[in-house]
């Protein structure tokens, strides 16, 4: 079972995904994708740490996530935190979500994934700022696709999303 969370920046949605991970079987392996690339990533960082029961196993995947959740296919609950990171840190933006989507797909635990939510924002002013933008739509589409829940968080608040089929 596959669930992805979406929402905005700050919108609560890693906690969420936490609250929901420690409800599913136990062990969870948490996967990071983002890297201390700044004081203030480096803060956002350690105050997850901080917040993740002990016995939670941590992987650093970074740009590797598609390796990683291959790598996690013993039926463990896997929190993945964020898709936002991860496609920021493939070289121009070029991340792969179908072949993600296929590991999620073939894993047999449960996995929580988290990713920002990036229609319900301004449009971007920059090219780069637009190519991320599409690039993390698509992912976030295309793990859609293979969750069986998909919830947008907003104020820490979990609303469900309904899929609508194709004719």
């Amino acid at each position: 079972m596959i669930t992805l969370l979406l929402g905005g920046a700050a919108s609560g949605k890693s906690v969420v995904a936490e609250r929901l991970a420690a409800r599913l079987p136990q062990p969870v392996t948490y996967v990071a994708t983002g890297e201390a690339i700044d004081a203030d990533m480096a803060a956002r960082i350690e105050a997850h740490r901080t917040r993740r029961p002990a016995g939670w196993r941590t992987v650093e995947a970074g740009a590797a996530l598609v390796e990683a959740v291959r790598d996690l296919n013993s039926g463990e609950t896997v929190l993945i935190d964020a898709l936002g990171t991860w496609v920021a840190a493939t070289p121009g933006f070029d991340a792969d979500g179908a072949a993600l989507a296929a590991a999620l797909a073939g894993r047999l635990g449960h996995t929580v994934v988290v990713s920002d939510e990036v229609g319900l924002g301004v449009h971007p002013a920059t090219e780069v700022g637009r190519r991320f933008r599409d690039a993390l739509g698509a992912v976030n589409q295309q793990v859609a696709e293979v969750a069986g829940d998909v919830l947008l968080v907003v104020a820490g608040r979990a609303m469900r999303l309904a899929a609508v089929e194709q004719a």
